[in-house]
């Protein structure tokens, strides 16, 4: 089975997030894990929670995608910034105990003008920071799985290459002093790394190859699939409708049916309502083969 949901609103609570999913056929979804442009979380309701986790197992859900909030910058040239990301991905990580089995995505920040290299450096140093807290504050690993996001590169965001995101990783378990095997990941934006110039239309073969020497399949947990505004290579990240856009419909159709990736949970980011959802996976389910 195809294993596709979309990013959905938490208005209607955490059982909501499942019960709309089915509403829709999809078998995952994603959340925001508070407001995306600020810092503040309500309190989690353990019951509704629960409810989500009967839902989920009831109905063979595959994975659902947590994503951090936009105002999280853990290479902020501002220290004050860079601990307010540290304290938002703790506080994420111990809430998002309530509903086990999640993965957690984040964007690895803006340099703001320091450099690739220092930006590197101060989010691999919240990523092992947030990881040796957590686990030392629940005498566990936590059940949630971190994962960097692939960018598109405008500004001065970090992670804008396959090479870049590695980097990040291979600091983060110097810093930790472990491998972080099972705790740290990647999620693959389709308009990103198109938008940051991998031709995933023409050589997605070879894409695909060059992620797997770079970062390692192993590694990657999840796929963000939408369709870009903009051509090729342009560093913009703007989000399109499936089939709509520079990607298109029958290379998105095959990035969903790639031997290496048709297991993982994909998460639909398109500007679409619930019927739009609803049709963008029908279409894609239709075309899984």
């Amino acid at each position: 089975m195809l294993n596709i949901g979309y990013h959905e609103s938490t208005s209607n609570g955490l059982e909501g997030l499942g019960t709309e999913a089915l509403s829709v056929g999809a078998t995952t979804f994603a959340f925001f894990t508070r407001n995306p442009r600020g810092g503040t979380a309500k309190p989690v309701d353990t019951a509704d929670a629960e409810k989500l986790n009967i839902l989920m197992k009831e109905h063979n859900f595959a994975p659902p995608v947590a994503h951090a909030p936009y105002t999280m910058n853990p290479c902020s040239a501002d220290e004050g910034l860079r601990q307010y990301a540290l304290d938002m991905m703790i506080e994420d990580f111990k809430r998002l105990e309530y509903t086990p089995g999640c993965l957690y995505n984040f964007h690895p920040g803006s340099h703001t003008g320091q450099g690739a290299d220092v930006g590197i450096t101060h989010t691999a140093n919240m990523i092992a920071s947030a990881l040796k807290t957590v686990k030392a504050d629940l005498k566990k690993n936590p059940s949630t799985i971190l994962l960097i996001e692939t960018m598109a590169g405008k500004g001065s965001e970090i992670g804008r290459t396959f090479e870049e995101v590695r980097e990040i990783m291979d600091k983060a378990r110097d810093l930790a002093g472990s491998k972080l095997e099972g705790e740290l990941g990647v999620c693959l934006d389709t308009c990103h790394i198109w938008d940051g110039g991998y031709d995933i239309v023409n050589d997605l073969d070879g894409v695909i190859t060059q992620f797997d020497k770079v970062i390692g399949l192993k590694n990657l947990y999840a796929i963000h699939l939408n369709d870009s505004m903009n051509d090729l290579g342009a560093h913009k990240d703007r989000h399109q409708k499936i089939g709509q856009g520079f990607i298109g419909l029958e290379a998105l159709s095959r990035v969903t049916n790639h031997p290496a990736l048709r297991k993982l949970p994909f998460i639909l980011e398109t500007p679409n309502e619930h019927e739009g959802y609803k049709n963008e996976i029908e279409t894609l389910r239709s075309m899984w083969k």
